[in-house]
């Protein structure tokens, strides 16, 4: 496949995307180059904002967007009106992010009506997000039949998992029946983030043992051995895992019949609490930003500073048992909003792991260089800025480039 491949992230009142350019025709070479990303925000309101910005220029204006369909009309249209692109039929793929494979999917797919119907089926395990990827291709697909469509999932990276790893001690009924088990996501970041470091490391993906941090409002930590995920903090929902922005992460599970039957919560009650006013919001009383939790620890506010050692530790305690797991570790990756800029975090994170083979070097730590161990630490410690759109990107080319590109229709 050559041409023009669009990374989408369709949530449920936005629209993530990028363009690439992944091919050079006058080369011969991949160049996987960004033409232009964006985000259309408030999406179903009078006052949408629409994104865009190609290169050092950036374009932004408000005005009503309806639905996701008229956002993709919108921004089709503003490709050609920019200069972009001089045709549609330049774009010759487009990679959905997919919130939700279950077990159906462990690799990105090319997306038939097959596909489609199941992943809209797998909404009852992420009802929030599922069905709204699903528009979003349906609306591209429309907009763009020509188009090789791939689906690529959060959960795909994760389906290497042993059922040890990913078996709750519930009932087997609940696991067979339901489906009810560790899925695990933010696996095209860790899949990124550890191949762009084995790389800089100048050693296999597969003779690696790595511990990933994508640290952001949604948090998550990833063990891979051998290029493969083995153990991964979030579960059977985003929830689980390490504290986050708003979120708990694990809890006793005995705390919320107590909470619901003592303040008479609902079930719909007790899911916000621990999806939406939990985590440094909810310790710290101030916000769900690690920037703002920080600058008030800074200032003597005590229950943020508990707020951030509640982070910082809960996150070592994961790096500990995964280091178990994989016998051992030769990278530790930092990565997302968080790990990529936060040198508080990493350095209360890398904290007395000595013993461990971490030694972090603050004065590296401090100019957020990519590498930031000691000279003699015998760990890698990376910061890597992660790129799932390029992910993304990559998975359309390999998952369709073998089909024959269909001619295209002129834009509308």
């Amino acid at each position: 496949m050559s041409g023009k491949i669009m990374a989408i992230n369709a949530g449920s009142s936005s629209l993530k995307f990028q363009l690439f350019s992944m091919f050079n025709a006058q080369t011969g070479q991949a160049d996987e180059q960004v033409l232009c990303q964006g985000l259309i925000e408030r999406i179903g309101m009078d006052d949408a904002v629409f994104n865009l910005r190609a290169g050092d220029v950036k374009w932004r204006e408000t005005l009503p967007i309806a639905d996701c369909r008229q956002g993709a009309e919108h921004l089709l249209h503003a490709l050609i009106e920019h200069n972009i692109i001089d045709s549609l039929a330049e774009i010759t793929g487009v990679g959905h992010r997919v919130a939700h494979g279950g077990e159906a999917f462990a690799d990105s797919v090319l997306i038939t009506p097959d596909v489609l119907a199941q992943i809209e089926q797998l909404g009852v395990l992420a009802p929030l997000h599922n069905p709204v990827n699903a528009l979003g291709i349906r609306v591209f697909q429309q907009a763009l039949p020509h188009a090789s469509a791939v689906a690529v999932f959060d959960t795909a990276f994760h389906q290497t998992l042993s059922q040890t790893s990913y078996l709750y001690a519930l009932p087997w009924r609940y696991y067979e029946e339901l489906g009810i088990r560790r899925y695990g996501f933010h696996g095209t970041s860790h899949k990124y983030v550890s191949g762009v470091c084995a790389e800089r490391m100048g050693r296999p993906l597969e003779s690696l043992r790595i511990v990933s941090c994508h640290l952001g409002n949604g948090s998550s930590l990833c063990a891979i051995g051998n290029g493969r995920s083995v153990n991964t903090s979030m579960g059977f929902t985003p929830q689980a895992g390490i504290m986050m922005g708003t979120r708990s992460g694990d809890i006793d599970p005995s705390i919320l019949p107590f909470i619901q039957q003592t303040e008479g919560k609902s079930a719909t009650e007790i899911n916000q609490l621990i999806n939406n006013q939990s985590g440094l919001l909810g310790v710290s009383g101030i916000s769900h930003d690690y920037r703002d939790v920080e600058q008030a620890a800074n200032n003597g506010d005590t229950r943020a500073q508990v707020a951030l050692e509640l982070f910082a530790e809960r996150i070592r305690a994961v790096i500990g048992s995964y280091i178990v797991q994989l016998g051992g570790i030769d990278a530790l990756i930092f990565t997302g909003g968080i790990g990529e800029n936060a040198r508080h975090a990493r350095q209360q994170i890398c904290r007395d792991l000595a013993f461990l083979g971490i030694e972090l070097d603050e004065e590296k730590n401090q100019k957020n260089q990519f590498f930031i161990q000691k000279e003699t630490g015998p760990v890698q410690i990376a910061i890597v800025n992660t790129n799932e759109e390029l992910m993304i990107a990559r998975d359309v080319m390999r998952v369709a480039q073998t089909l024959p590109v269909q001619p295209a229709l002129a834009i509308q």
